[in-house]
């Protein structure tokens, strides 16, 4: 989320209200946005143990400080880049700028300086970026251009180019390349080449006016306006809409397009999330198929403002979100850092009663930071700070258990065949949950395919996270938790495997 000038002021006052344990004196300052200082000191951020209560193990986290939006990703000579919306100068939302960090697996991250911090045209909101490798916008070949919403007195669509395999960052001459006076909602740019018509393509979304804008360009500096996007769903219609994202995903033989929208509020379980329209794009206009939405990507509630790397060298559409909610963001308990990514995961379009859905599994890099499978002995799993854990169920059969710790705290998993859901439980009993009242969800709720031979789900356990995805993709559950340390033992199943996932850090 991006918040607008009618919101910017009163928005800050309610963080720094609801977070009065962190004010920035207390937090941990990055550098500014260089990697060596004038008199040749390196001034990359420090990132320490990143052993501190809650801190994710196998997700991504900056050292310090507040994140939101996953930003920029893309491929480039042998590296995944992902930026994300971040305050080099405190915990709260504010400041917003360019993280960044590398890797050359998805799975660790290197984070580095800071890549473009604000400037005349206001704040650095989200945005994407592509590799240039042909020279196409005449910065050089290889170029990696970002292209991102600057927030000032407007909110105003730029680009910046960088030299250095995206370290830094030149803003080009002629920003704004799509300047906006009137409209107060107007972001986001999602930009990919769409090789049917020989064209560059953004999606730009327009917040409390709920549709998504499509441009285009030959020379990714000069863009004009082909077409908008909007439904008459009510139901996607109670938020505004934010990081769009159009893609092409092969389906039973052909290909679709699908547009992922967030939403915020309005999403599976109030506050923020993700949904997607299943459609076709003819180089002008996106349509949306027929069919009953909202779609959510994820039904958790806290998978936000995810999109996918571009210029992927597999053709696999690997997505990533911001692992919050708005509804709790400035709150949840961590310090000196706030917030984390969800893991990678590939998408992909499979069937489920008859229509295409989403499917989402964890990237298959996962496997070199696991070990060997083993079983459960009474329901503990001695997986360390991280682990993965699968559970077989029969899909037609009702079936309630919890995940927890030997402190008394859990999650309970409630599978439903009537209602074809599988319905997670996160209160008091799960952890801290205090610091919000709108933390504790009794019915976090998600469709599973009843049709299938066997219900196998999979989690994903971090110090401050469970990640339900069932091996069919179909169903995906995100959830914070807080518990006093992290949830090793499950009650109500007989079998359990898990494989041990080391830290990332």
């Amino acid at each position: 989320m991006k918040f607008n000038k009618s919101i910017l002021f009163a928005g800050a006052l309610l963080l720094a209200a609801s977070c009065s344990d962190d004010k920035f004196s207390d937090v941990i300052p990055l550098p500014d946005n260089t990697e060596e200082s004038d008199n040749g000191e390196d001034n990359s951020p420090v990132i320490g143990a990143r052993d501190e209560q809650y801190r994710p193990q196998i997700h991504f986290t900056p050292a310090a400080n507040w994140m939101n939006d996953p930003n920029g990703m893309v491929y480039a000579d042998g590296v995944w880049h992902l930026y994300y919306q971040y305050n080099p100068r405190g915990n709260d939302w504010g400041n917003m700028s360019w993280g960044h960090a590398v890797s050359t697996d998805l799975i660790h991250w290197q984070e580095k300086a800071v890549a473009m911090t604000p400037n005349q045209y206001g704040d650095i909101f989200s945005g994407s970026a592509i590799y240039d490798k042909d020279n196409v916008a005449g910065f050089g070949n290889g170029a990696i251009l970002a292209f991102y919403t600057a927030s000032g007195e407007h909110q105003q669509q730029c680009l910046a180019y960088s030299l250095d395999g995206g370290v830094t960052y030149t803003q080009y001459e002629g920003n704004p390349i799509i300047p906006n006076t009137d409209m107060p909602d107007f972001r986001d740019p999602k930009v990919f080449y769409h090789a049917e018509s020989g064209k560059y393509i953004m999606a730009l979304a327009k917040g409390w006016d709920c549709s998504i804008d499509f441009w285009a360009s030959s020379n990714l500096k000069n863009w004009t306006k082909l077409s908008e996007f909007r439904t008459q769903n009510g139901r996607m219609n109670k938020g505004q809409w934010e990081c769009p994202d159009l893609i092409k995903v092969p389906y039973n033989g052909g290909e679709k397009w699908v547009l992922i929208v967030s939403l915020n509020p309005g999403g599976p379980t109030g506050g923020s999330g993700t949904s997607y329209f299943v459609g076709d794009f003819d180089g002008t206009n996106f349509v949306a198929d027929d069919l009953e939405y909202p779609l959510w990507l994820d039904s958790g509630s806290d998978n936000y403002a995810g999109v996918t790397w571009s210029n992927t060298p597999d053709g696999r559409n690997i997505y990533i979100g911001w692992m919050n909610n708005w509804n709790y963001a400035g709150n949840v308990p961590c310090n000196p850092w706030r917030s984390a990514m969800t893991l990678p995961r590939k998408l992909e379009l499979v069937d489920m009663n008859g229509s295409p859905v989403l499917s989402s599994s964890v990237v298959k890099e996962i496997d070199g930071i696991a070990g060997d499978w083993t079983q459960a002995v009474n329901g503990i799993c001695e997986g360390g700070d991280a682990y993965e854990m699968v559970v077989n169920l029969q899909p037609s059969e009702k079936s309630t258990f919890t995940v927890g710790n030997g402190k008394g705290e859990f999650i309970t998993v409630n599978v439903n065949p009537g209602a074809q859901n599988i319905v997670i439980s996160r209160n008091s009993s799960s952890g801290a949950t205090s610091f919000n009242g709108s933390f504790s969800l009794p019915g976090i709720s998600a469709p599973y395919d009843i049709n299938e031979e066997k219900l196998e789900l999979h989690f994903y356990v971090d110090n401050s996270s469970v990640e339900l995805l069932s091996a069919d993709g179909k169903t995906a559950i995100t959830c914070l938790v807080f518990p006093t340390e992290v949830y090793d033992r499950i009650s109500g199943v007989d079998e359990i495997s898990y494989r041990r996932l080391s830290s990332i850090w």
